[in-house]
């Protein structure tokens, strides 16, 4: 994954491999950093290089100036020697139990529109009951757990031929996952990129590009469906101070109707599979 993979994978990190990581990772240089974190540059080199110990309060505001995701902040307490602060458990465990119906009830309420969480690496986690009907046709194997949104979305046997906006489709997701691996450093998020990128796309004048598009905010996309095809609006919400490691990696995606047409179907959908 060229620079945004941690150094020196076969031994244990020390602090500094951390530091020095999450730095260039931000492209800050020791001094930009030491006096955003109001240290020295000296002190600031020192425990990049491994000649001072920080302290469990210089690590977390290292990693606060840094933005270092929770998960990448208990390594680094770790690493400096400290035990990890933040929690991480599985939304089905019984102490998840009410983020998960907490999610759920996001997800129900928001129907008759789909909606669905995922976690870091896109693998849905929850959905509403309006998702499943949207995945007809889809490989067997691309919805066998855990399913991949992306694979799903942009994969020849997924959802991709059935996309009229392809291509549009595609820039959109593959500037939202440029992003996240970006931010985060994830060498498996930097390798689903490369196989979403090996997928084709649509065949030159064939795509069609609907209006609407707001980057980071909103996006329109075309798809034939069993119940018709559906102009949908996508939107996606993330929780904001979460403690938890498995909640600040959960994302929600929500799908509004982008016209009337859209919503009388999805209407009609909902109350037949009621019935």
């Amino acid at each position: 994954m060229s620079n945004a993979a941690l150094p020196h994978a076969s031994r244990r990190l020390s602090v500094g491999d951390h530091l020095r990581h999450w730095r260039q990772l931000r492209r800050l240089s020791q001094q930009d950093l030491a006096l955003d974190a109001e240290l020295s540059t000296r002190h600031l080199s020192c425990v990049e290089t491994g000649k001072a110990s920080p302290s469990r309060e210089l690590v977390l505001r290292l990693c606060e100036r840094l933005a270092v995701p929770l998960r990448d902040r208990n390594a680094w307490l770790v690493a400096a020697g400290y035990a990890p602060m933040y929690r991480e458990q599985r939304l089905d465990e019984p102490s998840m139990d009410a983020a998960r119906r907490a999610v759920q009830h996001i997800l129900d309420s928001h129907e008759p529109w789909p909606a669905v969480a995922f976690d870091r690496h896109w693998h849905m986690v929850l959905s509403n009951r309006m998702v499943a009907p949207l995945l007809s046709g889809v490989y067997p194997a691309l919805l066998q757990p855990p399913v991949n949104l992306l694979r799903v979305s942009l994969h020849p046997g997924g959802l991709a031929p059935r996309i009229a906006n392809l291509d549009q489709w595609r820039e959109h997701l593959f500037a939202r996952l440029q992003q996240q691996i970006r931010a985060t450093g994830d060498e498996a998020l930097a390798d689903l990129l490369a196989e979403l990128r090996a997928y084709p796309g649509q065949t030159p004048g064939s795509a069609a590009r609907l209006a609407g598009e707001h980057p980071g905010v909103l996006m329109p996309f075309l798809v034939h469906t069993p119940a018709g095809v559906l102009h949908l609006i996508s939107t996606t919400t993330v929780f904001g101070s979460p403690t938890d490691i498995t909640l600040q990696e959960l994302a929600l995606e929500t799908f509004f109707p982008g016209d009337e047409a859209t919503a009388q179907a999805l209407r009609a959908l909902a109350a037949t599979m009621a019935a």
